[in-house]
């Protein structure tokens, strides 16, 4: 009897230090926490989740500060569900004595309290980075920016239900409705290429939302408020733009799209523009033709039915 007795309790009674299966469960943890971001990162340093890399140097800051933070989301998730498992199968009920209790241990407490903390800190430094460098702007009568780069200002009106879009220095205008434009697609904002542009964006009657998913970027267009924001595009092509602000009876069909060209093919169709009447004068009404130009102060209705179904 005394003998069955001591040999129940020696072996239930733990090795010294967890002994050799908390030594492996130890370094199985910390293989998956280096592992891991290799695993999800695959060859590419920022995985994009679904996300767009972003055609501007603005919408690019966005995108790695996306990806950055699903990635350490993602690795906390995958460690904290392997250190469950590793509980459950380690520690899981072999006797009916009481295992080993850490109550109160003031080390552990202070190590899953600075952690967290830690963590917090390091993505919040991050986002008020990439903030800053998002929102930052040329000022409003800088004619070239620091390092002598050109700047191209456009002023973005929104209305119900369109977009006008006015270029200052070469006196050209583009306003469209609904689905009037390219490809049935609103009308068409074009930008030069490696170029800082400065949008100032308005609105001529409600609240609408200026948002190009290719860029990462999204800005309110409020009635009385005027916003200003840099967009410096680093590659050409035709990205899609829409209205996100609930504005009105035909909000889903308020489109637009953005093409960004080569600085000389830019300065061509800024030229091709003006010879064919399409100024700002004439869009204020105070030049002559142009039937697709609107003044910015009249309330402006939709030239065409909408297609059935339309919100």
């Amino acid at each position: 009897m005394s003998e069955s007795v001591n040999a129940f309790t020696h072996g239930s009674t733990p090795t010294p230090n967890g002994g050799p299966q908390r030594r492996r469960g130890a370094r199985l943890a910390a293989g998956a926490a280096i592992t891991a971001p290799l695993i999800l990162g695959g060859c590419d340093f920022f995985p994009s989740y679904g996300a767009s890399r972003g055609v501007t140097t603005q919408g690019q800051d966005t995108f790695k500060l996306y990806s950055g933070m699903m990635t350490t989301g993602i690795i906390i998730g995958v460690l904290v569900g392997l250190l469950i498992v590793w509980t459950m199968v380690r520690y899981r009920r072999r006797s009916d004595e009481m295992p080993r209790q850490f109550h109160e241990s003031i080390p552990i407490e202070i190590l899953y309290t600075a952690i967290p903390v830690l963590i917090v800190a390091v993505l919040f430094v991050f986002t008020v980075i990439v903030e800053n460098r998002v929102v930052a702007t040329q000022p409003v009568t800088a004619t070239q920016t620091a390092s002598g780069g050109p700047i191209e200002r456009i002023t973005v009106t929104a209305f119900q239900w369109g977009w006008r879009f006015d270029y200052p220095s070469e006196d050209v205008s583009v306003a469209g409705e609904v689905t009037n434009g390219p490809g049935g697609k609103g009308p068409q904002l074009v930008m030069p290429v490696d170029t800082t542009v400065q949008i100032k964006l308005i609105s001529n009657d409600v609240i609408h939302g200026f948002y190009v998913r290719e860029f990462n970027f999204s800005r309110y267009a409020m009635p009385g408020i005027v916003n200003y924001f840099d967009l410096n595009p680093t590659e050409t092509g035709t990205f899609d733009g829409q209205c996100t602000q609930i504005c009105g009876l035909y909000h889903s069909l308020m489109l637009f799209t953005v093409k960004v060209l080569p600085r000389d093919q830019f300065a061509q169709w800024t030229s091709s523009q003006h010879a064919a009447g399409h100024t700002i004068s004439v869009a204020n009404g105070t030049g002559t033709g142009s039937s697709n130009r609107q003044p910015p102060n009249a309330r402006i209705t939709p030239s065409q039915p909408a297609p059935a179904g339309a919100n």
